[in-house]
């Protein structure tokens, strides 16, 4: 079950409306607290001034008999039926008694001051009371007030302060609603126009939002997201159309042949040519198979690398001996600059490390050089492999990684890989969470791998 519910205009004005109530009610009980404690006072005050006008009638008065006889002279410092008056003798006895609640007589400790406190009994009242001496009798003067009338009057308070809160709240969650509601008015437009945007119109942007700070962010957020699917559609129209492009051309190959073989019979020895061929153009399909395969499962969410230690300087090795035949029947050598330990796959960093000495063998000057060399960088390990030969343009290098780019595509020969190599090492690369990159001048071309140190 939701507690809270699902549209936000209307969890704006609840929220609102809870803290309208919040601040009200704070309010409310500072504002009910202080009239309490200011009627308590008030009522503190009365009280004691009776207790000194009653002590000033005794000081006026011959006797307590004599003042018994007058009761108008303390009658008036009443008023009403919610007050009360003892006069006590030293036995806790009545003398002067003014008390409309029948209430019984207090039975008080003895004290120089005047002295306040809750009176005992059914009914809650508020005493106040002095002990005099008058002539030779000791007498305590008692007054009061019952609390009945005071009780009623803040409850009363309380009442009107819990109306008003509740009118408050609603009155917050009317107005609370309607701000929301004109306020998240840029949000639905927001939404509207980016619901507007399909495939067929991806080069749409959601514009008009930057007098809103929050939606700004969010129109700058959608727009880069936009762009970057623009982006990737238009690599994936690019792909499939490059896709089809290279396998058209070794199945036109085997379907032409097949067909000029099938005209006339032919002696064994051209079939046996024809097979060859074949043979040829069904490993170049087979590569550009396993290398599509590959591509798709290094673009997984959930693809991994298993990482061990690998020595660069045996590895490197390794490719050396692999691809020495190559390398001699150009006349380019091999050198072997690679040291250190690094953490990766072996076999996914084997397989990045012979694209790109495949390439810049492929690609390189004959009786040159081709360097592997590794080194420290900002946070890693750096593996680099240079060749010399004609420099890449520089409108290629942005787009050299991407799959079935060529800078010649007339250049293409029988044992590539179809244009996909340099993708699958920027793949590798990703699944390690490194980089490549490269750079090419009149000097050579280099290719730099990036491996960022795990901690």
């Amino acid at each position: 079950m939701r507690l809270w519910p699902r549209a936000l205009a209307l969890r704006l004005a609840l929220l609102f409306a809870l803290a309208s109530a919040l601040v009200l009610g704070v309010l409310g009980l500072y504002l009910y607290q202080s009239l309490e404690r200011e009627i308590a006072w008030r009522d503190d005050q009365a009280l004691v001034g009776r207790i000194e006008r009653m002590r000033a009638l005794l000081d006026d008065t011959a006797s307590i008999e004599a003042l018994q006889l007058r009761p108008q002279l303390y009658a008036n410092m009443l008023g009403n039926r919610e007050n009360l008056l003892w006069v006590l003798d030293s036995a806790g006895q009545p003398l002067i008694e003014v008390n409309p609640a029948h209430l019984a007589v207090p039975v008080l400790a003895r004290h120089a001051a005047v002295q306040l406190g809750e009176g005992g009994g059914a009914v809650p009242s508020r005493l106040a009371w002095l002990h005099v001496r008058h002539g030779d009798r000791d007498l305590t003067l008692v007054a009061g007030k019952l609390l009945a009338e005071r009780t009623q009057m803040l409850a009363a308070y309380r009442t009107k302060l819990w109306l008003a809160l509740g009118t408050g709240a609603l009155l917050a969650f009317a107005l609370g609603w309607a701000l929301s509601q004109r306020s998240l008015r840029p949000v639905r437009d927001l939404a509207a126009r980016a619901a507007a945007i399909d495939v067929q119109h991806l080069h749409l942007r959601v514009e008009g939002f930057e007098q809103v700070h929050e939606l700004q962010h969010l129109g700058q957020a959608l727009n880069h997201m936009l762009a970057r699917l623009e982006d990737g559609f238009g690599r994936l129209s690019r792909f499939s159309e490059d896709l089809a492009h290279e396998m058209r051309t070794p199945l036109n190959n085997l379907l032409g042949h097949t067909q000029w073989a099938l005209r006339k019979e032919r002696p064994p020895q051209e079939y046996q040519s024809l097979l060859a061929s074949h043979l040829e153009e069904y490993e170049r399909l087979a590569r550009m198979i396993d290398n599509m395969l590959f591509l798709a499962r290094a673009e997984q969410p959930d693809a991994a690398v298993d990482r061990a230690p690998v020595a660069l300087q045996d590895t490197v090795a390794q490719l050396c001996d692999y691809f020495e035949g190559m390398a001699e029947e150009r006349g380019i050598v091999l050198v072997n600059a690679a040291h250190g330990t690094l953490h990766a796959d072996p076999q996914l960093l084997r397989r990045a490390l012979a694209n790109l000495i495949a390439n810049a063998l492929r690609y390189g000057s004959a009786d040159s050089p081709v360097r592997i060399a590794s080194g420290p960088c900002a946070g890693g390990t750096e593996i680099t492999v240079s060749n010399q030969g004609t420099p890449i343009a520089p409108e290629h290098l942005p787009r050299l990684f991407d799959r079935f780019y060529r800078c010649d595509p007339a250049r293409a020969q029988p044992g590539d890989s179809g244009g996909l190599g340099l993708a699958i090492v920027r793949s590798i690369m990703q699944l390690h969470g490194g980089s490549v990159r490269v750079d090419s001048d009149a000097s050579g071309t280099r290719f730099v791998l990036v491996f960022v140190q795990r901690t």
